[in-house]
């Protein structure tokens, strides 16, 4: 059971990246992957949700492994930072390292603090 709940929170968060991602960054005229930055900081803040969240533990598989897993992408984030850094614009890509862990981790905290002030 575990397993399909994580297939299917994957199955909704891929799309839902791809969609919030191109979004995002249809609004902004920079080089700055403003999608991803979006999609990775609000991933991190669900997943302290879900952490912080009292749920049967296959269900907080599903949400934490499968949803936020696809939702959030470092992967990209690394990728996107090396290319910034390849065509010279290097402000852009220390901005998007510093500001993409530090507001990640930070709304992965934040996400825990709201979750254990509603549920704990």
């Amino acid at each position: 059971m575990t397993a399909l709940l994580i297939l299917a929170g994957a199955m909704v968060g891929a799309p839902v990246r791809f969609l919030v991602d191109r979004a995002v960054q249809n609004q902004h005229g920079s080089v700055f992957p403003w999608g991803t930055w979006a999609v990775n900081v609000g991933g991190s803040f669900l997943l302290g949700l879900v952490v912080a969240a009292a749920l049967p533990p296959a269900v907080a598989a599903g949400l934490g492994t499968g949803f936020c897993s696809a939702l959030t992408t470092y992967s990209t984030f690394g990728y996107e930072t090396v290319r910034l850094a390849e065509r010279g614009c290097w402000f852009h890509a220390a901005g998007n390292v510093v500001a993409g862990l530090g507001a990640g981790l930070g709304s992965a905290v934040t996400g825990a603090m709201v979750g254990l002030a509603v549920w704990g």
